[in-house]
């Protein structure tokens, strides 16, 4: 079998990145984890190899969403379909292990839309037929601009149709190389603002009132074939939370 990591790092964020977006990581080295064995357990570094105790590291900041995540229902609504929104600790380990499809939307220009009939031209360009739990992944292209300060401003966006027709399939893990699932907040922002404010057009896709679940913040999907390989995308197990970072990977035969 071929291992593809879909997963960004979790790194210490590049200078300049907004405060709620930051990641920020303490690294304790050996010398300090003999130090500390020593003010604890009254042991000198002699009793280590080398004269070397445990190096560690403390994440200082860490948003569940601020790294390759998976988000949960309660993310989108407190209440989806009449019920109380599902939690990341919440939702079914079946949904994380499936196969994967890719549809290629790398040459689409930033706010442009993806719509139910293009990945149904995909579908039938490549021959497959979507089945249920199957985990779906769009590729942008977006990736390139990873740690880029408009990395969030970037990215074609899901339509709400086309992801409530992926549901109706019976797809429950929908991802994507952007920084999120809809059009870029900027694009969204203004489009809302433009309609008088109303509801449905900030945030459509995350709001369409499903319980499913997004992967965002992938990487590599170029490396990937448009079907024939499977994705293991377990979330962090975070208690009540929107979402978790999850080591996502594409496995082919």
């Amino acid at each position: 079998m071929q291992f593809i990591d879909l997963s960004a790092p979790i790194a210490p964020s590049p200078e300049g990145t907004p405060p709620f977006l930051r990641i920020d990581i303490e690294y304790h080295d050996h010398a300090q984890g003999a130090a500390q064995a020593q003010a604890i357990l009254k042991v000198p570094p002699s009793v280590f190899r080398n004269g070397e105790g445990w190096a560690t590291e403390t994440i200082t900041r860490l948003g569940t969403h601020d790294s390759t995540h998976v988000d949960a229902p309660w993310h989108y609504n407190s209440v989806i379909q009449g019920q109380r929104a599902q939690t990341i600790d919440e939702l079914p380990l079946e949904w994380f292990f499936a196969d994967g499809v890719v549809f290629d939307f790398a040459h689409k220009a930033d706010g442009d839309a993806i719509t139910t009939e293009e990945i149904q031209a995909q579908l039938d360009a490549m021959g497959y037929q979507l089945k249920p739990l199957d985990i779906v992944l769009m590729r942008t292209g977006r990736d390139a601009f990873y740690n880029q300060p408009d990395y969030l401003f970037r990215g074609p966006g899901v339509t709400p149709e086309a992801t409530r027709w992926l549901y109706e399939q019976g797809v429950r893990v929908m991802g994507i190389d952007a920084w999120g699932w809809d059009q870029p907040l900027n694009i969204q922002a203004q489009k809302a603002m433009e309609a008088g404010g109303k509801p449905g057009i900030f945030w459509a896709a995350h709001q369409v009132d499903l319980p499913y679940a997004q992967i965002e913040r992938l990487v590599n999907l170029d490396k990937l074939p448009p079907h024939g390989f499977k994705v293991a995308c377990f979330p962090l197990k975070i208690q009540g939370g929107s979402a978790g970072p999850a080591r996502v990977v594409a496995i082919l035969p």
